[in-house]
């Protein structure tokens, strides 16, 4: 199973379209999201690619409920409230939008913490946890537009039965 990782995405509608393209091109067929979607319609991208969706809310989420709503129209979209945690392919995984939010002792409990709020794109180990960030989506910071193409950070997770999980993080 290869699984997607983004954060940020501030409404960017042309910029999610296009990352969910690259992720179906690389054979996401999930996407963990770290929250900042901000509105309901920054979900439509992943309904029309029927791209399945997990995701926990970040800070400008704020209308939680109207999002839920939306994420309900679609199949495998989920959204919940930051922290999540769950199990993918026998590993633990916490998804939280500020990594502020939990504690060490949290982080250490988990084999990936995926987060996001920072806007920027890093990885590092904690104990045995590998804590990533995916960096923006939006590209507010790294100030991407479509015409340029220039630098965007997203992550390919494989979640493979009998292996580790790898991580990807694509740079173009």
């Amino acid at each position: 199973m290869r699984v997607g990782v983004m954060s940020d995405t501030h409404d960017r509608l042309p910029a999610i379209a296009e990352i969910l393209d690259r992720f179906a091109s690389k054979g996401v067929t999930m996407v963990m999201h770290a929250g900042d979607y901000c509105s309901p319609f920054s979900l439509s991208p992943f309904h029309q690619k029927g791209m399945a969706l997990l995701g926990v809310f970040g800070r400008n989420d704020g209308d939680r409920e109207t999002l839920s709503a939306y994420a309900a129209r679609g199949m495998g979209t989920e959204i919940y409230e930051s922290p999540h945690s769950f199990d993918v392919a026998g590993k633990r995984i916490l998804l939280v939008h500020d990594i502020g939010e939990v504690s060490a002792r949290s982080v250490e409990s988990h084999d990936y913490v995926v987060h996001g709020c920072s806007h920027l794109q890093g990885q590092k180990k904690v104990g045995t946890t590998l804590v990533i960030n995916p960096g923006e989506a939006c590209g507010w910071i790294s100030e991407y537009t479509r015409a340029s193409r220039t630098r965007r950070a997203i992550s390919c997770v494989n979640c493979e039965p009998k292996s580790m999980m790898r991580i990807r993080l694509l740079i173009e």
